[in-house]
């Protein structure tokens, strides 16, 4: 996943779901913030290539075992499809699907290697040094 301008979201893949399209709105220095159709992630490198590893699961799961930079929770209204978009590289091809249909999700997020990006992207781009799990789950 493309990151740039430290900044990334997960956006519903129907554009005319989310009142307020990313980057628009986008909070800087703030790990995970959500927005009506978009989750926006503030990350430690300029510009980079992230990790991204996303979980679906029927209820709430454990915390992926591991040390973690960031954590947090978040909750998402969505058509059941997400993509990723940088803040100017615009959306990645990947769609990513969490159910048939449209629903409210809550989502774990958790990252590492955020000190490394930060350190890294200062010289160069780098490839998979930050790294993100986003577990969603349907929202109860």
């Amino acid at each position: 996943m493309n990151v740039d301008y430290h900044g990334w979201a997960l956006q519903d893949f129907d554009d005319t779901q989310v009142p307020v399209l990313f980057p628009e709105g986008f909070e800087s220095g703030t790990f995970l913030t959500d927005h009506p159709g978009r989750l926006d992630f503030y990350s430690a490198g300029h510009t980079h290539t992230a990790s991204l590893t996303v979980e679906v699961w029927d209820g709430e799961p454990a915390v992926p075992a591991g040390e973690w930079d960031e954590t947090a929770l978040a909750s998402i209204v969505c058509s059941g499809k997400l993509r990723a978009r940088g803040m100017a590289a615009g959306p990645m091809p990947e769609v990513i699907e969490l159910s048939d249909g449209p629903g409210v999700w809550t989502v774990r997020v958790v990252c590492t290697g955020r000190e490394a990006a930060s350190a890294q992207t200062r010289h160069a781009v780098v490839h998979g040094v930050e790294r993100y799990i986003a577990q969603f789950w349907p929202n109860a």
